[in-house]
């Protein structure tokens, strides 16, 4: 059974996006996942379909009418998939659960838009709110692509080598290692010895030694979750 996505949004035309293309891309042509846009506003029921009203309490914006978006919900099939909400509130997006979501049968997305959306549909239908980052997008749905993005391309068959999903960045608890290819010198700077000596215990080893020096640099907060384990076949 392929992986399914059903994301929920007022622009529709927006997916796949990028997802048609390349490795992902060539993975949906072959019905290893699947790709469904849901029109939230086709659930409006007024004549002006309206989706959005003016937040309880006051303040700016408007925010997602819980009836329009709870029946948009009830439409996809209760299938034990994990239901989304892309939010900047959520709980950050990891690679573990990255591929926790992999290892189903698909998702299902919210796409929030406005200020936000209403909380009783949020406990009602049980939405985890998921988050890519500390900072504020116009929607939910390039928060969408990211995390499919993510999914798609560790689920299986996607990539040509598999190790590829292996040796990066967080797989290990740490940031990925530098890379180098031909030619040997460029701009004066000589790939690493260690790279070219055959000694894989040697190159294994350097690789784990740097990515410990640049998550200590840029992320150390992973090393004080005590992520520091190297990435082993």
């Amino acid at each position: 059974m392929s992986f399914k996505a059903s994301v929920l949004t007022l622009y529709p035309d927006m997916f796949p996006g990028h997802l048609g293309h390349a490795l992902a891309g060539r993975a949906l042509e072959r019905g290893d996942w699947a790709c469904e846009a849901v029109q939230i506003r086709d659930f409006a029921e007024d004549k002006h379909r309206s989706v959005d009203d003016t937040p309880s309490g006051g303040g700016a914006g408007m925010v997602l009418k819980p009836d329009v978006l709870a029946r948009a919900i009830d439409s996809i099939a209760d299938d034990g998939r994990p239901r989304l909400l892309m939010s900047p509130r959520g709980r950050p997006l990891t690679q573990t659960r990255v591929r926790e979501i992999a290892a189903g049968e698909g998702v299902v997305i919210v796409c929030g838009r406005f200020e936000g959306v209403d909380q009783r549909v949020i406990d009602g239908r049980q939405l985890e709110e998921v988050s890519i980052g500390d900072y504020i997008l116009s929607g939910g749905e390039p928060a969408a692509l990211t995390l499919l993005d993510a999914v798609v391309r560790i689920l299986p068959g996607v990539m040509g080598n598999q190790l590829s999903g292996v040796h990066e960045s967080f797989e290990g608890g740490l940031l990925e290692h530098p890379h180098y290819t031909r030619p040997q010198v460029f701009e004066g700077q000589e790939i690493p010895a260690v790279l070219t000596s055959g000694n894989h215990a040697a190159i294994e080893a350097w690789r784990h030694q740097e990515a410990l020096k640049l998550t200590r640099q840029r992320r150390p907060d992973l090393l004080e979750a005590g992520n520091s384990q190297p990435v082993t076949k």
